[in-house]
């Protein structure tokens, strides 16, 4: 067999291999996302062809790709993390996602590396986060190798590669209409307010950023915040995310 052809069948067997996973993990995501009932609908933004088609098969492609070359790393970081601050490896918390149809969020989990211990009182209470974050803990957030997991977000539909980042469920009560108008767009592992500013802005402008990709999902945007990511998270070490 000529080597094109096997190619081809490997490339075909690839893609067909990666399709069938990201359509299991999205049937698996939709059973354990709800939709934000006690809160009122917003109106729904009229997607361009690319965010509603297109985007998604961006997503699919950068996530298998981040599994497959960094598989050595999730391993190495799951490792570290069952070794250091013992199971679960993974945390999981609920974040307001794309609205649907009503105009209302879905909340789905969002999958991340475990940075904290369980330490508890007397009480059996937790204590406090800043008592619980080790010095591990605060280097994989500083480094946002805490966020891999969410490769597995963008791989079930859940997340997008690029977006409004996704904030607490509780900081919804917080936001008017027109900011939660950010959750017309699904969000992602980084956005514009990650490449502009992250820490060194207000919660007020990391809204507002996020009001700006909204208005102008494409191709190319996303590509240069791609971009921009790489180089804050990987050359600057900058990392993506709040630091709290």
């Amino acid at each position: 067999m000529k080597k094109s052809k096997k190619f081809a069948l490997l490339t075909g067997a690839v893609v067909g291999a990666t399709a069938i996973a990201a359509h299991v993990m999205k049937k698996k995501a939709e059973k354990t996302t709800y939709e934000a009932d006690l809160i009122e609908p917003i109106e729904k933004r009229k997607m361009g062809f690319y965010e509603k088609y297109g985007k998604r098969i961006l997503d699919i492609a950068c996530a298998t790709a981040a599994i497959v070359v960094f598989s050595p790393l999730y391993l190495g970081v799951a490792a570290l993390v069952k070794l250091k601050l013992g199971s679960p490896v993974l945390f999981t918390q609920d974040r307001p996602g794309l609205i649907g149809k009503d105009g209302k969020e879905t909340v789905f989990k969002m999958y991340k590396f475990r940075t904290m211990t369980d330490e508890r009182d007397e009480n059996g209470e937790l204590l406090p986060d800043d008592v619980r974050l080790t010095k591990f803990g605060k280097w994989l957030r500083n480094t946002s190798l805490d966020e891999l997991p969410e490769a597995f977000n963008i791989l079930n539909g859940t997340m997008s590669v690029i977006g409004p980042r996704p904030q607490l469920v509780r900081d919804m009560t917080f936001m008017t209409k027109e900011q939660r108008a950010r959750h017309t767009a699904k969000p992602g592992l980084s956005g514009l307010a990650q490449v502009n500013g992250r820490n060194g802005i207000s919660w007020e402008e990391k809204l507002e950023w996020d009001r700006k990709y909204i208005q102008n999902v494409s191709f190319a945007g996303d590509v240069k915040i791609i971009v921009d990511t790489v180089k804050k998270a990987f050359i600057k070490q900058e990392g993506i995310t709040q630091e709290d």
